[in-house]
């Protein structure tokens, strides 16, 4: 073999590795969306963050420092690590998928937004009984169809002062199987509260306007209203 087609065989493979090389950084770098990322996803970012009240910027699609500073806030209200990088328990806590193409699927929505809801409603009713449960997951998808809430399980869960365990972080807690089950039931159409859209524990509840609302069930703990 002659030095100029060694040579050759080199430059290839050096280019053949380097493919490789960009092929995997891209692979990981679209693991986390952070300042400098663009496209969809962070659009999706930013709509979330704006409805939350985080952000007030535009949304754009390009993750700049006002992006940074308002995913530093949702990760300070939420008891996550504050780096300002949408990472998987970043991305998991607003109810999105970061891979695009499971964010496609409405499989992989639907499992986003159960695992969600079941952590929402661990942190609000893990003491209460197991139609309890079922009653204040209905109570999350309710307020999703109603035209007063977000048109979405994590906007609603994430609306501002919505939720005593979003507020306290009682929602970072995680969740158990028997609320994840509770979950699918209310997801397969039971709502036990017949249509609520607001609940509350009147031995803790301190809101003169939430006990003017009309009562239409009590389960456990809980007064549900509409």
């Amino acid at each position: 073999m002659s030095k100029r087609t060694k040579a050759v065989f080199i430059v290839l493979a050096l280019i053949f590795c380097g493919t490789l090389f960009f092929a995997h950084s891209a692979e990981v770098d679209a693991a986390v969306v952070k300042q400098g990322s663009r496209g969809a996803i962070v659009t999706t970012i930013q709509t979330k963050l704006k409805n939350w009240g985080y952000y007030t910027g535009g949304v754009d699609g390009v993750f700049g420092s006002k992006t940074r500073t308002a995913v530093i806030y949702f990760q300070k209200k939420n008891g996550l690590t504050q780096d300002g990088i949408v990472g998987a328990k970043t991305a998991a806590a607003m109810g999105i998928q970061l891979s695009s193409s499971s964010s496609s699927s409405s499989s992989s929505n639907y499992n986003s937004d159960l695992y969600l809801m079941a952590r929402a409603v661990y942190g609000e009713a893990r003491g209460e009984p197991y139609t309890g449960k079922v009653a204040v997951a209905a109570i999350i998808l309710n307020r999703v169809k109603h035209k007063d809430f977000p048109s979405t399980v994590s906007g609603v869960i994430y609306q501002p002062w919505a939720f005593t365990a979003v507020h306290d972080g009682q929602i970072n807690l995680g969740t158990n199987e028997e609320c994840i089950k509770a979950c699918q039931d209310a997801l397969n159409g039971w709502d036990p509260t017949y249509g609520c859209i607001y609940y509350y524990n009147p031995k803790t509840a301190t809101s003169a306007w939430i006990w003017s609302r009309p009562v239409v069930v009590t389960i456990g703990n809980h007064v549900f209203c509409k």
